[in-house]
């Protein structure tokens, strides 16, 4: 593995180290680039406060504290800065306006909740309910149709124990999509470090059917997740027991704004 564009900060309120630490890492660990991409901050109605992210607030220096770093390792990796972005359709303009006078170099889809994480429901919920995977598989493309995104997190997030022609009927839209929009599906590696419902062997089935481009991604949210040996091998050995070879070559990024 010598790509990673999935890594986390402390402003998300639930990873821990330094942006240093996460670097250091990464070159120890022969990473030619690493690209962090945070859950980004999100413009909400009302007095909401979503916990998981950062606010506002801290998106100046987040951007502004990876920018120096990125200059201070120039020659021994490159850094990218990012943010990891739920597609929320009634948000969205707003956060697109809220991130636009910053200099990204990229955004990711993870979609972690249907709808909105206040009026919907969240995506890792176990369900069998065939509305649910659709809604699901449906917001992603839409969201993937934006041109915003350069790929999509653990698209398989959703732990869905209905009808398998129905999950397949969804996977495949989505498969569908990837194809014609030239957007990369990501192999979490998180959830296989942690044991988590994903990666969803009847998800990647369909993928390597279809021949999507498929990524991995270490959604570090410390540093010694960053490029993992353990991990790495278990992740290249999942994906090869799909019958898919992972595209570890540096990714064309989708700049946002």
């Amino acid at each position: 593995m010598t790509v990673n564009y999935h890594t986390h900060t402390v402003r998300c309120r639930h990873a821990s180290g330094s942006e240093r630490e996460y670097i250091e890492t990464a070159i120890s660990r022969g990473l030619t680039i690493l690209g962090f991409s945070d859950h980004s901050p999100y413009v909400f109605e009302g007095d909401y406060y979503s916990g998981f992210r950062m606010r506002p607030e801290e998106l100046g220096d987040y951007c502004e504290t990876l920018a120096a770093l990125r200059e201070e390792y120039r020659g021994k990796i490159d850094i990218k800065i990012g943010l990891e972005a739920e597609y929320y359709p009634k948000f969205f303009d707003a956060f697109l306006a809220m991130i636009e006078p910053y200099e990204l170099d990229y955004l990711i889809l993870g979609q972690h909740f249907l709808q909105n994480e206040i009026e919907g429901m969240y995506s890792a919920q176990l369900t069998s309910d065939p509305e649910h995977i659709k809604a699901f598989a449906s917001q992603i493309i839409e969201g993937m149709r934006t041109g915003k995104f350069t790929f999509v997190a653990h698209p398989d997030v959703m732990p869905f124990r209905g009808d398998p022609e129905v999950y397949r009927r969804e996977v495949s839209r989505i498969c569908e999509a990837s194809l014609e929009l030239d957007i990369p599906l990501e192999i979490n590696m998180l959830g296989l470090r942690d044991k988590r419902n994903y990666p969803t062997p009847e998800f990647w089935r369909v993928v390597a059917e279809y021949g999507c481009r498929v990524v991995a991604g270490c959604d570090a949210h410390s540093p010694d997740a960053v490029a993992e040996p353990g991990n790495i091998r278990e992740t290249f050995e999942f994906a090869e027991s799909m019958g898919i070879t992972i595209d570890d070559s540096p990714l064309l990024l989708r700049k946002p704004t």
